[in-house]
């Protein structure tokens, strides 16, 4: 019964055979390889648009790359306070920009609320010689309290900061738990609704180590400048067609989505189990595969005694996360042992 995180889970077997297959022989370098440009053909079919991909093997490397080619270093990047760009990434972000100022902003399970977004566009004038200038607005899909923006909801937002010249950056390390909760497509809910870059994450839904930047056409002339980055920082995988061999088999036969519906209904479960029982109350909505539960002391001990794994929020709060791979036995077991 591990719930730590979906990053502690096992890779897919049709993502380990992916890459068994891609090493039978040689291949360029560097993205070169027809691995590569299948997957970005793949994903154009996906999201119903031209665009360009970039693989990446961390979350944080996709994110402050794709940040560093959106914000310059005079700029800001507007998130939420409980945003991974802003808590977990030990500054990479404003590392990658050279210098852009991340502005925190408010809002109920960890979303960005509009009043707060108002707020800091109305304090941030634009061409004020002494404020960095809004230069991007991120959002993060699921959220870090595992809640997830509608279409509409990043259409909101993203209307209303493209009133300056700023882009929109979508975290996407959990967008297909987001997605298939929400029922809408990959487009509705990335470029249609204003993103123009989305970090793509697989590594949480079971892949090895498989992240990808994917710029969409308004942001599509600053690939060379994203390339040229991801080298110069020293994250250009030599042998990329082991990531590309990854997303090709995920995304084949919409596995990606399978996995995240599963994962989707092991936490649906287990919230609803949680919610039926005194002294566990959930926080947030669920919108994927992330439940954060207020526990008694009682009750965290009955799960630990019973070989329950999980993580201690700051805020005191317990988080468990399931995975692809969850069971229905392991809900069933955690459940039992209240």
């Amino acid at each position: 019964m591990n719930f730590l995180s979906d990053t502690t889970a096992p890779a897919h077997p049709a993502l380990i055979d992916a890459i068994a297959a891609a090493n039978r022989d040689f291949a360029a370098s560097y993205g070169a390889d027809p691995l590569s440009a299948q997957v970005e053909t793949r994903l154009k079919d996906i999201f119903e648009t031209d665009l360009k991909v970039l693989f990446a093997v961390s979350g944080t490397a996709s994110n402050a790359l794709a940040l560093s080619v959106l914000c310059p270093p005079h700029g800001a990047i507007l998130c939420h306070d409980e945003a991974h760009i802003h808590r977990d990434e030990r500054g990479a972000p404003e590392f990658f920009t050279g210098g852009g100022k991340l502005i925190p902003l408010p809002g109920d399970h960890a979303k960005i609320g509009m009043n707060g977004l108002e707020r800091a566009l109305a304090e941030i004038p634009e061409g004020f010689v002494h404020t960095s200038p809004v230069r991007v607005l991120s959002l993060s899909n699921l959220s870090e309290s595992g809640t997830a923006y509608t279409p509409a909801e990043v259409a909101d937002r993203a209307r209303r900061v493209k009133e300056r010249p700023a882009c929109v950056h979508m975290d996407g390390a959990r967008f297909a738990n987001a997605l298939v909760t929400l029922g809408c497509s990959p487009a509705e809910l990335t470029w249609k609704a204003g993103v123009d870059a989305l970090c793509f994450g697989a590594t949480k839904n079971g892949a090895l180590g498989a992240e990808a930047v994917i710029l969409f056409p308004s942001v599509m002339d600053r690939f060379e400048e994203l390339q040229a980055r991801q080298k110069r920082a020293g994250h250009m995988a030599p042998k990329m067609r082991f990531m590309a061999a990854q997303f090709e088999a995920w995304l084949k036969d919409d596995l990606w989505l399978d996995l995240a519906r599963s994962a989707n209904a092991r936490a649906r479960a287990l919230a609803d189990g949680f919610a039926a029982r005194d002294g566990a109350d959930v926080l947030h909505p669920v919108d994927g595969n992330e439940i954060f539960v207020r526990l008694t002391e009682t009750r965290a001990a009955q799960l630990r005694d019973a070989g329950a794994r999980f993580y201690q929020w700051p805020d005191g709060s317990a988080r468990f996360v399931t995975s692809w791979c969850t069971t229905e036995a392991e809900i069933s077991a955690a459940l039992a042992a209240l």
